[in-house]
């Protein structure tokens, strides 16, 4: 499965992000929502985001698979998935104004599902029916 790097790093992003919300809500003591507290809210959307786009980038790179895309282009349309979560999160950590890491990051993965959603479709047509 020529996915597999990408699931275990975005699944350990995951992880990642979800500790670093807990620790601010036990910093604050707050158990749901932001409680008012800044930090804890831009760490909240920092998780938040990267949820909203982390799935659908890597149920397409499944897809992929699964229509037997070459390996090429499982990479192709993973890099730009992975990098392009990482410097969202990066940038929306940072600060919670505009910034090129954020910029480039939603490029990055809105092309990554951009092109795998074509790829699904184009590979369905030229997968072997069994």
């Amino acid at each position: 499965m020529h996915s597999a790097p990408y699931f275990t790093a975005l699944g350990l992003f995951t992880i990642l992000h979800a500790i670093r919300v807990i620790r601010l809500r036990r910093k604050h003591k707050v158990g749901i929502g932001s409680g008012g507290v800044p930090e804890l809210e831009q760490m909240s959307r920092v998780f938040g985001n990267f949820m909203e786009y982390a799935p659908m980038g890597l149920v397409l790179l499944l897809a992929l698979e699964f229509v037997a895309a070459p390996r090429w282009f499982i990479h192709l349309c993973g890099m730009p998935l992975l990098i392009g979560r990482t410097l969202h999160s990066l940038g929306l950590s940072r600060s919670t104004l505009a910034s090129k890491e954020r910029v480039y990051g939603m490029i990055l993965t809105f092309a990554s599902i951009l092109l795998a959603s074509v790829g699904v479709l184009i590979f369905s047509f030229l997968a072997p029916r069994f």
